[in-house]
């Protein structure tokens, strides 16, 4: 279970113009670039909950690998959420790619849409 633990968002590289590609507000955007997150994955064989919480928001996904599911995300899709290895989830979510992967004590997820990589490191506590 490699996923499994809590994890803090410790950097984060090109959110501005990402969020922008994908279509949100600048307004959005603005409040969004400097918060902080924290993640909690559960996995059970192939079934993840995972719980973002941002600020005063709890973001909640349940999925089950290789079944289409609703995600919560920033545009609302359905996706069908596979693994690669014990390391890596790959999600294809509209127009954006999403690669995350556990390496070390570091949670690494990679989302792609064009020519942008909105890419972001958090790490493990426990």
């Amino acid at each position: 279970m490699a996923f499994n633990g809590h994890y803090e968002l410790q950097t984060q590289e090109n959110f501005v113009p990402f969020m922008k590609a994908i279509g949100l507000s600048d307004d959005l955007i603005e409040k969004g670039k400097d918060k902080k997150s924290t993640s909690e994955i559960v996995e059970t064989g192939d079934h993840f909950k995972i719980t973002v919480t941002t600020g005063s928001r709890v973001l909640i996904n349940e999925f089950t690998i290789g079944q289409e599911t609703e995600v919560d995300s920033p545009t609302g899709e359905k996706a069908v959420i596979n693994r690669e290895g014990n390391n890596k989830l790959v999600a294809k979510i509209k127009n954006i790619t999403s690669v995350t992967e556990v390496t070390g004590d570091q949670l690494v997820n990679a989302m792609t849409v064009g020519d942008i990589v909105y890419k972001r490191i958090s790490k493990r506590v426990s």
